[in-house]
């Protein structure tokens, strides 16, 4: 989701495609002997042992994912003779489905899913037009969010609307209401997919290459094909209520991931000066442990803080990445029960370095004062 802070720098980085370690991202103090943190080279070469990418996990990728959405599809047209509650049901499936199809696009965004940077970029089109969002334009924006993420100096593209206590409390009310109203879980995870996907994603950004802008465009096409298509199948009503459900599901998951995954207990943040792009996927990346089946379906992402060291890594290799050095079994763990209380967190404690809820600003308003 984006939605841009109150204060978006004004000359955001355009972030490299892949997102990787490079020099210039890296701090000269890699090596922590407090957090047994190794060498950007030792990190380097850990990371590049999975970054090739793999024909025959790809294709299967797609056979489970792309395929079965598809073969869904078919099943809620054929469960129509049976039940018109049964089809709706099936489109819960769906959008489960369409979560792992997303992921797919993702990958071939950072140019991980295939070894063909062409084939990457036909796989994340089709995949783009079946999630209703435009492949070029988000994968621009998507960079920027991983040359960024932590960096409280340059909020605003590819992430979630982040605010700190201090530019809450001095901001006029209707932006602290229109804050509040966003950061409400039925809004956030329920409504929001909604806009984004059926509204948000079909425009470009102002700020959009001709690359990007000719996205969306060929995006908003397909889509309307698939449309038309379908209405016609199904009849437009009957449609419009299994989209619905389908990209309140999809959508809903997938903007929960991607908050879990930087909105936790204990995350990192730091201004620009101090900010730090490997501590940023460590400790402002987290490891949410999920069950086997939640972890499939979200296409391994829970193990967001490899992916952050590196978008070259597809996401059938980060679990084996996870599990060949300790440094990565020391970040923090997220597990699902626990993830739940970080949907009370709502802004940044500067003084105190960590998220806090709207029901602590009276205390940290009286402190202040002191």
């Amino acid at each position: 989701m984006k939605v841009a802070p109150l204060h978006k720098h004004a000359d955001h980085d355009r972030a490299k495609e892949d997102g990787s370690i490079t020099a210039s991202q890296s701090s000269s103090t890699l090596l922590d002997s407090r957090n047994c943190r190794p060498s950007t080279p030792e990190l380097k070469t850990v990371l590049a042992a999975f970054q090739r990418p793999s024909s025959v996990k790809a294709a299967w990728q797609l056979t489970n994912s792309l395929v079965s959405y598809v073969f869904v599809w078919v099943l809620m047209f054929w469960s129509l003779k049976i039940s018109y509650l049964l089809s709706l049901a099936l489109s819960i499936a769906a959008g489960a489905l369409v979560v792992r199809v997303f992921i797919i696009m993702h990958d071939c965004g950072h140019g991980s899913f295939t070894k063909s940077r062409l084939l990457n970029d036909i796989i994340g089109s089709i995949a783009g037009i079946v999630v209703f969002t435009p492949y070029y334009h988000w994968r621009w924006e998507h960079a920027v969010h991983h040359g960024t993420a932590a960096d409280l100096d340059r909020r605003g593209t590819g992430d979630i609307w982040t605010m700190t206590v201090q530019e809450y409390l001095q901001s006029p009310l209707r932006v602290r209401l229109a804050y509040r109203a966003l950061r409400q879980p039925i809004v956030l995870f329920a409504l929001a997919p909604i806009f984004v996907f059926g509204f948000r994603n079909r425009f470009a950004s102002r700020t959009a290459g001709r690359r990007e802008r000719w996205s969306v465009w060929w995006t908003n096409a397909g889509v309307a094909l698939i449309i038309l298509g379908l209405s016609s199948l199904f009849g437009w009503k009957t449609y419009l209520a299994s989209q619905l459900v389908i990209t309140m599901v999809g959508g809903g998951i997938g903007i929960w991931m991607f908050y879990i995954q930087h909105q936790f207990e204990g995350v990192y943040w730091e201004r620009h000066e101090n900010w730090d792009y490997v501590a940023a996927a460590l400790k402002g990346s987290s490891f949410y442990q999920l069950p086997k089946f939640f972890q499939w379906l979200s296409g391994n992402i829970g193990f967001h803080h490899i992916h952050h060291l590196n978008p070259r890594i597809p996401n059938y290799n980060l679990e084996r990445c996870h599990r060949s050095h300790s440094v990565f079994h020391n970040v923090q763990t997220v597990t699902l029960a626990g993830s739940l209380a970080s949907a009370r967190l709502n802004l940044w404690d500067e003084r105190c370095r960590r998220l806090v809820g709207f029901g602590q600003l009276k205390s940290i308003h009286r402190r202040s004062k002191f």
